[in-house]
């Protein structure tokens, strides 16, 4: 939704909940997509949010929990926890399988097994226990086990009429084909099936080499397997390649976008969870903890700082020079660390090419220094008219620059390597070793060449 459509919507829905206009609430909310309907949700105080949502559960349930779908499971689950686990069960009816199993799973651990509980004493209701028994972030966890397959002994004119008389399973993108114990033996597309006369077997069009997902596959690969194949939905089969699910394309989208989310706020040192209206109680706790380690880096790097506490004093305008060096070298490193955390997180990046990667980063790492450092000498030149000084801001800056593109290229891959997020711990490693090195090579090339610097005695 547009901002300014936002905006107006926004200010009616507030407008017509101070008035008690309920049945013109309702009518307003009903006329809105699902995915704006949760974009007005996350604006509105919570308060009203839960208000907005309890009218229009009563009117339209369907509508509301697909609205409270779209805005995220955690947020979402808030939304049902003052609820009772009867009201919840109703409610998570009107959702397909993995968004219930999705908002479930957040809900508050008593609440969330009473839920369970009953949905497990319903017609086809273990279907929702079963995803939540997969790992978090695993194919298993986000697959719709309502999948449609056709048996391979069926006809095309067959497989029409199921198709027509399918009902209760999402999209049908592709048409899987099993044998008679439920295994994954082919695909085939709809337009593939209306080619053909209608009494063609099914063994006859279909495709056999099917590009499927074990329900223990981690997320992040799933996605990339459809992103890399161009597929509107996916296959997923357990150990013995027997249809367990399917993954459809917009499930793929928000992982793409959660994954995303996680590595930009991991590279800041900053929870995935944390949001802009985060309460500053519940920010505070989830930031703090990277701050303390980044405090203690800083007085690593200040350590360095003190061993040449003599020739700051002698040349005091090196204090002044200092951050532009360990400065340079933080902002190489964060490059260089953002595409390499990236090429990791595609897949990109693999053991036989990381040599590769890392020739290049170095080159990248040496041109910058030598631009940078020789900018940087014409500036100090400019400024001091000390060549010597400038000579040693410039070699500085090489060296940290160069240090930089290496260690942003090696330390991710190494805590791959030892299975730490690469995105969560890399930063602080990085800023630790630039400021130090930063710190090092400026202070220590500028005490080598002391007797040549004008200090001013």
């Amino acid at each position: 939704m547009a901002q300014r459509k936002l905006d107006v919507v926004l200010d009616s829905v507030k407008r017509l909940q101070r008035m008690g206009a309920t049945a013109n609430l309702v009518n307003l909310l009903q006329k809105q997509h699902p995915a704006d309907l949760a974009q007005l949700f996350s604006e509105l105080s919570d308060k009203d949010r839960r208000a907005a949502f309890s009218v229009l559960a009563e009117r339209n349930s369907r509508l509301a929990m697909e609205a409270l779908s779209e805005l995220g499971p955690e947020a979402g689950a808030a939304q049902l926890s003052d609820r009772s686990a009867e009201d919840i069960v109703r409610l998570t009816q009107e959702l397909p399988t993995d968004d219930a199993a999705a908002l479930i799973d957040y809900l508050p651990e008593e609440l969330s097994a009473a839920v369970l509980e009953l949905i497990q004493k319903r017609p086809a209701g273990g279907d929702v226990g079963e995803l939540l028994e997969y790992p978090e972030q695993t194919a298993g966890r986000i697959m719709n086990p309502k999948v449609f397959a056709l048996s391979e002994d069926m006809t095309a004119g067959e497989a029409i009429t199921a198709v027509q008389s399918s009902r209760d399973v999402e999209v049908v993108f592709y048409l899987y084909i099993i044998d008679a114990r439920r295994h994954l033996v082919g695909v085939a597309s709809l337009r593939r099936l209306l080619l053909v006369p209608p009494s063609t077997p099914l063994k006859r069009i279909m495709t056999t080499d099917v590009i499927s997902v074990r329900a223990d596959m981690d997320q992040e690969e799933v996605a990339r397997q459809v992103a890399s194949y161009n597929l509107l939905a996916i296959p997923v089969v357990d150990e013995e390649n027997k249809l367990a699910g399917v993954i459809t394309v917009d499930d793929i989208i928000d992982v793409i976008k959660d994954e995303a989310t996680e590595d930009v706020y991991r590279l800041a040192g900053v929870s995935s969870d944390d949001r802009v209206f985060t309460s500053p109680t519940e920010s505070l706790r989830k930031r703090l903890p990277w701050l303390l380690v980044n405090l203690v880096t800083a007085f690593i790097a200040a350590s360095i700082v003190s061993i040449f506490q003599g020739t700051i004093a002698l040349l005091p305008i090196l204090a002044v020079l200092m951050p532009v060096v360990a400065g340079m070298g933080g902002n190489a490193a964060t490059q260089t660390l953002t595409v390499i955390v990236r090429g990791i997180a595609l897949g990109e990046l693999t053991w036989g090419n990381t040599r590769k990667a890392l020739f290049k980063e170095a080159l990248v790492g040496l041109g910058n220094g030598l631009a940078c450092g020789l900018l940087g000498f014409v500036i100090v030149f400019a400024l001091t008219r000390d060549s010597i000084l400038g000579l040693v801001l410039g070699l500085a800056m090489l060296i940290n620059m160069f240090v930089a593109a290496t260690a942003g290229t090696v330390i991710p891959v190494i805590l791959r390597a030892l299975k730490v997020d690469p995105a969560l711990a890399s930063s602080v490693f990085i800023t630790t070793l630039t400021d130090m090195f930063g710190f090092f090579s400026f202070l220590g090339l500028a005490t080598l060449f002391i007797r040549y610097l004008h200090t001013g005695g």
